[in-house]
């Protein structure tokens, strides 16, 4: 393992890609430089196991001897509010209807990022919730993993639930 040369500093990026597979992914600074390598256990820290190809992000960077990397995220552009364009079944609803649904804490049933969308169930519920490829990219995520703790906003749609907003597992405990 690298060894730490300072105690790190706080910097604002994009994400450049994020790999889960690979566990780790690089993020481009607003100031340029070199790429920083965010490794999965520091964004697992977060409370994500993904996060999207140009999503904001702000991060504590360190620099070891392998060159800059991510030691903890602080913040990830969580685009709230804002519907994905395309997305038709959320056409029929108003956008302070799905702000007053409750956030939820729910639990990854299975996603397959190809097909574009899964399913997690909220907790103490076995009702399926569905979850589409574009509401995790407004939350800045590129997929999720079987069992995976999110907290997600369900409104009834035409075809069952659905998910309008997925955020970290976290903001189902902070704004409750």
């Amino acid at each position: 393992m690298s060894e730490i040369e300072n105690d790190g500093y706080p910097m604002g990026g994009q994400v450049k890609w994020f790999d889960p597979g690979k566990g780790f992914g690089f993020i481009v600074a607003n100031e340029g430089g070199p790429d920083i390598l965010l490794h999965a256990n520091v964004l697992r820290n977060f409370g994500q196991s993904s996060v999207a190809e140009g999503t904001g992000i702000e991060v504590t960077v360190v620099s070891t001897g392998r060159g800059l990397q991510a030691s903890e995220v602080l913040s990830i552009d969580q685009s709230e509010g804002t519907l994905a364009p395309g997305l038709a079944d959320f056409a029929d609803f108003d956008p302070e209807e799905i702000a007053a649904a409750p956030i939820e804490p729910a639990r990854v049933k299975w996603f397959d990022k190809a097909k574009g969308f899964g399913f997690a169930n909220v907790f103490g519920s076995s009702a399926d919730v569905f979850v589409h490829v574009e509401v995790l990219r407004l939350a800045g995520l590129a997929d999720l993993l079987p069992g995976e703790a999110v907290a997600l906003r369900a409104i009834e749609g035409k075809r069952g639930l659905m998910a309008a907003e997925v955020l970290p597992w976290e903001s189902a405990v902070s704004r409750t």
